[in-house]
């Protein structure tokens, strides 16, 4: 150790470190300013930036022995208490912020940027910000953020363009609100799991498999044991023997996994795992676990392992129940058509790449009781599976949700929590888990492999009178959710078509890689993809223009779906291909494409556009519930509680707009605490789009209740009649003169002084339905054909959400979803090595888009009313993503004039195409 004498954001602080420790460590573990995030340690990401000397670094690799004698400003030093830097209202109010975990960073970033250069161009700004990645916004309204905090820091913008954050009430619902946690993100103040510190809490790290398939023959951990600081060591014979699934909405379904198993079934497998009082003494001794293994056969390829003479991966067989549906008559439909087309499309494996890693803090004491600190999307899932791994009763297991740094799916599962329980367990201390971004990428959880084969019969006119899909499913090592996917995939097709003769087969099959689960769209990228790209082939081959193809076919609002069960709602798909044509300027940029190919020149012009859904919740396939409880405070304010896991796609923000309007208590008097197994009421989990469609109708039915009773009170306390009563700005009134009236502290104190009651109400809120949302992508692209490279220019993308509720949130989390389907269609991708090794772990290869790769986006909703939702609205967050890919993919083969059915379409696979004269 020696000793350092560092200046942070001021202060001198004299510390002893090891001169290899990073800054990052020592500003995180050593002075414990944990805004500065560590998304990676390799310095790809950006998350850990700091300021030293005036000029934005990479803390995760910087020595704290190089940075002796400087400066080092935090994020923590740019507020001066509740005074904001401009730069953080900006990002504030401009709903630049969702999980905000890459915002520490950025606005680092941005800080010593402005500095230099306070009147940047667009360009410059995203050149900026391209070494910092952010999962959640499609950079778009970070980009605007910059631009507004530029014109405030040049005295130029005096007062900005605020979301609504303390308004009046009378119409929050439409307006664009920031996230209710977006100040403590801009300012590096939430605690996210891994910020956590509890008293004598140890570290541990895991030994994962080499190997894709083996049976562990023996385990010596008496080295690692003994070595000097390792108070637990766990392997197979320690664990419960108990199989569970990591998913807990299929915790029924094929239980395939122990804590550690002697069968490791893909590489990065988890094979020991070692709790110590130092990360690297933990370190250490996973390295002196001694392992003798016996090889196995394995499977990459899941048509390998579902032959009948494959080794078993599972001793129930490698493939799952297969999600089966037919409608109609297909067969003889299919004999009838005038055209028959039939094409298989095949999609990669993709990593989830929340900025937050894998996280885990678990505490045993002495009572028995289990907590566990984790950013997980369901925690009343989590609290189930653990209670039947340790055989454990629920009110002896407690699950608590820090801040959440991205979900996107990946954080349903269990993946850190076990190892991390089974460890505090045989120490009697706290644990925490953390995966590195090469661990995380390897280990964790990505979104299922497909081979989906479409074969489609129209009519002369192209009216799609019959379909067969066929889908090949990887689930990799362990079951998940993956024939839930299989079947949200195959009833997607329902509810987008007139069809109603359609087949459909998706076969979930074990292989020996990654586990696959649920990710954003949950299927519904990869059906879509194969039905948009083969429709965009049939227009051509019909010498039809797609966006009348998608006319003649879509489903009007009120149809009912394909197998005639259920309706589609309000389904407004039409509209938003109506409104998307015009918005994109569909025949101009048309007539651009073809203008490119005549040039014949370097350049081509690619013009596309494709269609998603997605369902809003869980009705019609399991009880989808969600309870609040709101409680009134002394002085009028209100705090609700829900077991709803806000990921920063705004649906405690949502829930909070709902109390508001009913209510009319202003935003900034309504607090939220969330996700809490021991304090909330029960929630189904953060997915399957349940965040507006549920989760806000809870909020609203249960303001509803507490309105009735207020309704009461500030009749007697007003001496009105009851139908008189309605509630303004923090205010009980009298609607007939707008004079009588009372705070509602007042009512809340006279409920107390009077009838000594509280004003709290709770409910729990069951879904009766499943409405549909829809969206209409827009695309185009150039296509440099000396290089292959693609780059997007122009999207428009035109969504079907009821009612909008919050703009600035949808906005967003279209903006996002449209980045992750880029990423998919052109760039992201598992790369395997023949042995089942995952070759590209961290960010310098997983190529997420950045900031310079994004183009302008403009997205725009459909105004109409969803009956069954929340003040006429539905969900986004999923159906931002579902049309993305087909349609940018749509665009670059129309371009080219080219089929291209496999991705991710990299600049490699354009140069091929070319050189293919016989490829369509």
């Amino acid at each position: 150790m020696e000793s350092y004498i560092l200046t942070i954001n001021g202060k001198k602080h004299q510390i002893l470190a090891k001169p290899n420790w990073t800054l990052m460590y020592v500003i995180r573990e050593v002075v414990g300013l944990t805004g500065t995030k560590c998304g990676c340690s390799t310095g790809d990401c950006g998350a850990c930036t700091v300021i030293l000397d005036g000029e934005a670094v990479r803390s995760c690799t910087t020595l704290v022995k190089n940075v002796k004698d400087k400066t080092v400003e935090t994020i923590e030093g740019l507020s001066k208490g509740t005074d904001l830097h401009p730069i953080q209202k900006a990002f504030i109010d401009n709903g630049a912020i969702q999980c905000g975990f890459c915002t520490p960073g950025i606005i680092m970033v941005i800080k010593a940027f402005l500095d230099r250069n306070p009147d940047p161009t667009e360009d410059e700004i995203r050149q900026a910000i391209n070494g910092n990645l952010c999962r959640c916004t499609g950079y778009a309204k970070v980009v605007k953020a910059i631009q507004q905090a530029a014109r405030v820091m040049r005295h130029e913008d005096q007062v900005m363009e605020a979301a609504v954050t303390a308004a009046s009430t009378k119409g929050t619902i439409g307006r664009g609100v920031a996230v209710i946690d977006a100040d403590l993100k801009a300012t590096g103040s939430l605690k996210y799991t891994g910020d956590i510190v509890l008293p004598g809490m140890l570290h541990a790290k895991v030994l994962f498999s080499p190997h894709p398939h083996a049976k562990i023959i023996s385990i010596d951990t008496s080295k690692a044991e003994a070595l000097e600081g390792v108070e637990a060591v766990v392997c197979y014979k320690d664990s419960p023997d108990v199989r569970f699934n990591s998913n807990a909405e299929d915790k029924d379904a094929s239980p395939s996994e122990l804590v550690f198993d002697q069968i490791v079934r893909y590489v990065g497998d988890k094979v020991a795992a070692v709790a110590a009082t130092s990360i690297e003494i933990a370190e250490a001794a996973v390295k002196l676990i001694d392992v003798e293994y016996e090889m196995l056969p394995y499977y990459l390829d899941p048509k390998e392992a579902m032959k009948e003479d494959a080794y078993q991966i599972h001793d129930f067989g490698n493939c799952l129940d297969p999600a089966v549906i037919e409608t109609g008559d297909v067969d003889g439909q299919m004999a009838k058509a005038s055209h028959v087309f039939e094409d298989t499309y095949s999609l990669q494996p993709i990593h989830h790449s929340a900025m937050e890693p894998h996280v885990s803090i678990a505490q045993y004491d002495i009572s028995g009781k289990l907590t566990v600190y984790t950013p997980t999307q369901d925690v009343f899932g989590q609290r189930s599976n653990l209670s039947r791994i340790f055989g454990m009763s629920m009110n002896k297991i407690r699950v608590i949700r820090p801040a959440i740094g991205g979900g996107f799916g990946g954080k349903v599962d269990l993946v850190t929590e076990p190892v991390a329980a089974l460890l505090s367990m045989k120490a009697m201390k706290p644990v925490k888990l953390v995966y590195t971004r090469r661990e995380d990428i390897a280990s964790s959880r990505i979104r299922h492999a497909m081979d989906v084969k479409v074969k489609t019969g129209v009519d002369e006119e192209g009216r799609i009178i019959a379909q067969d899909i066929q889908a090949v499913v990887n689930a990799g090592a362990h079951t998940s959710c993956s024939t839930s996917v299989a079947w949200a995939m195959s009833g997607k097709f329902l509810k987008v078509h007139k069809n109603k003769n359609i087949r459909i087969n998706a076969q979930p099959v074990y292989t020996n890689t990654p586990v696959a689960a649920a990710m954003r769209g949950f299927g519904s990228p990869q059906g879509f993809f194969a039905q948009q790209r083969q429709l965009n082939r049939i227009a051509h081959e019909l010498n039809k223009d797609i966006t009348d193809l998608q006319l003649l076919n879509l489903v009007d609002p009120w149809d009912l779906e394909s197998d005639g069960v259920m309706n589609v709602g309000n389904a407004r798909a039409k509209d938003c291909v109506i409104k998307g044509k015009e918005d994109f300027s569909w025949a101009d940029e048309m007539a651009t494409m073809a203008a490119s190919k005549q040039e014949n020149g370097r350049y081509r012009i690619g013009v596309g556009m494709a269609l998603g859904a997605h369902g809003n919740g869980l009705f019609n396939v399991m009880a989808d519930t969600t309870g609040i409880m709101i409680k009134l405070n002394e002085d009028g304010s209100a705090t609700f509680f829900t077991g709803v896991s806000d990921m920063g796609n705004g649906s405690s923000t949502l829930q909070a707009m709902a109390i508001s309007e009913v209510l009319g208590i202003t935003m900034d008097r309504i607090a939220c605490h969330e996700a809490d197994t021991e304090t909330t009421l029960f929630d189904v989990g953060a997915y399957a789009s349940r965040g507006t469609y549920i989760s806000a109708q809870a909020a609203r039915v249960t303001a509803v209740k507490v309105r009735e009773t207020l309704e009461k009170y500030a009749a007697e306390y007003l001496d009105i009649p009851v139908k008189d009563v309605d509630f303004i700005n923090n205010e009980a009134v009298s609607v007939r003169d707008f004079k009588t009236k009372a705070s509602i502290g007042d009512l809340v104190i006279h409920a107390h002084e009077k009838h000594g009651k509280d004003i709290c109400e709770s409910d729990t809120f069951s879904a009766e339905a499943n409405a549909v949302s829809y969206g209409a992508h827009f695309v185009k692209v150039q296509i440099d054909t000396q290089t292959g490279a693609i780059k997007v220019l122009k999207y428009v993308a035109i969504h079907d959400v009821g009612k909008p509720l919050n703009p600035l949130g949808l906005e967003g989390q279209v903006e996002g979803g449209i980045q992750m389907g880029m990423g998919q269609a052109l760039s992201e991708g598992i790369i395997y090595d023949n042995q089942g090794k995952v070759t590209n772990r961290n960010f310098k290869n997983y190529t997420i888009p950045r900031a310079m790769d994004m183009p302008h986006i403009k997205a725009g909703f459909i105004n109409s009313n969803e009956a069954s939702g929340p003040f006429g609205g539905k969900s986004i967050g999923e159906c931002a993503v579902v049309p993305s890919l087909s349609a940018i993919v749509n665009a670059v083969a129309n371009g080219m004039e080219k089929e291209y059915n496999d991705l991710p379409v990299t600049a490699d696979a354009v140069l091929a195409s070319l050189n293919k004269n016989d490829q369509k």
